[in-house]
C-alpha cells in the first residue's frame, strides 16, 4: 500500500531548545525520535509518529510540540516492525495501534470474525444476530483487524442498539461494528483512531448511527473529521434513532 500524505497532527522538534538528554526517544513507544550526531532529537521518520505526544511529558525545556501539517500518514503496521527490529518483542507490544494477536492483551480484545449461516435468518433464528465481528468498543478495536478490509462499516452510539429494538436486522446487517458514547467515553485519540480505520482498510461505506439526543451528534462530528483526516474521500451517512425506538432520519 503506498504511503499517504495528508494533513495531520505530527511531532515538531525546536533544536535550539533540545538539550540532548533523549528521553523523549525512550518515552516514544513508537521509535519516532533518536538524537542524531550532534545529540539533538530528530524524527526518524514521519510515519513512525502516531501524533499523540507521549514524548511531550518528559522534555524539560519543552523542546517538543504537536504540530498539525502535511505529512506521511501514521503506518501502524510499519511501526510495528520498526520498534520489533530495533528494540526487541516487548517493546513492540506497546506500539499504538500494532496488531492485538502482538499485544499479549486479554483475550477479549482479540480480533475476531464471527461466522454466519448466511442460509438461516429470523424466521428459523428468532432474533438472530447480525454480529460478524468482536471486538466492537473502538478503544479495543485495532486499526488492522482483518475484518476491517473492504468493509461496509458501522459506527454506532451505545444506547442506539437498546433503542432501536430492529437493530440488528435494518442497521447492523452485512456491515462491520464500532461502537462509542460520545458523552462518556474518553474520547481522546477517537478521530485519529477511526483515522487510521479508514485509511488503511479501504472502508467501502459508511454510516453513523446515533440518538436524536443532542450530546450524541457529536460522534458524527468526529467521525466527519476523521474521514477527513484520512484523505480517502468517504463521505459518512447518519441515521437519528429516536427515544420512542424509531428511526427519525
Amino acid at each position: 500500500m503506498p504511503t499517504m500524505v495528508a494533513k495531520r497532527k505530527i511531532i515538531e522538534i525546536d533544536r535550539d531548545l533540545c538539550n540532548g538528554c533523549g528521553l523523549c526517544t525512550t518515552a516514544c513507544m513508537e521509535g519516532a525520535l533518536k538524537l542524531d550526531e550532534e545529540g539533538k532529537a530528530v524524527l526518524v521518520r514521519e510515519i513512525y509518529c502516531d501524533g499523540m505526544g507521549a514524548c511531550l511529558d518528559v522534555c524539560a525545556p519543552g523542546a517538543l510540540k504537536i504540530v498539525e501539517r502535511e505529512g506521511e500518514a501514521y503506518d501502524p503496521r510499519v511501526t510495528h516492525a520498526h520498534v520489533l527490529r530495533t528494540r526487541g518483542e516487548e517493546a513492540a507490544r506497546q506500539v499504538h495501534g500494532a496488531p492485538l494477536e502482538f499485544h499479549g492483551a486479554c483475550p477479549g480484545s482479540r480480533a475476531i470474525t464471527i461466522e454466519r449461516d448466511p442460509a438461516s435468518d429470523e424466521r428459523t433464528v428468532p432474533g438472530r444476530s447480525e454480529l460478524t465481528q468482536w471486538p466492537v468498543q473502538l478503544h479495543l478495536v485495532s486499526p488492522l483487524a482483518p475484518y476491517l478490509q473492504n468493509a461496509d462499516l458501522l459506527v454506532a452510539a451505545d444506547c442506539t442498539a437498546f433503542a432501536l429494538g430492529s437493530f440488528h436486522q435494518d442497521l447492523l446487517k452485512g456491515k462491520k461494528l464500532v461502537i462509542a458514547c460520545p458523552k462518556l467515553d474518553d474520547t481522546r485519540g477517537y478521530v485519529e483512531k477511526m483515522a487510521e480505520i479508514l485509511r488503511l482498510n479501504n472502508v467501502r461505506s459508511l454510516t453513523v448511527a446515533v440518538m436524536v439526543v443532542p450530546c450524541c451528534s457529536g460522534l458524527f462530528r468526529m467521525v466527519e473529521d476523521a474521514a477527513r483526516q484520512s484523505g480517502t474521500g468517504i463521505a459518512p451517512e447518519v441515521v437519528v434513532v429516536g427515544i420512542d425506538g424509531r428511526i427519525a432520519s
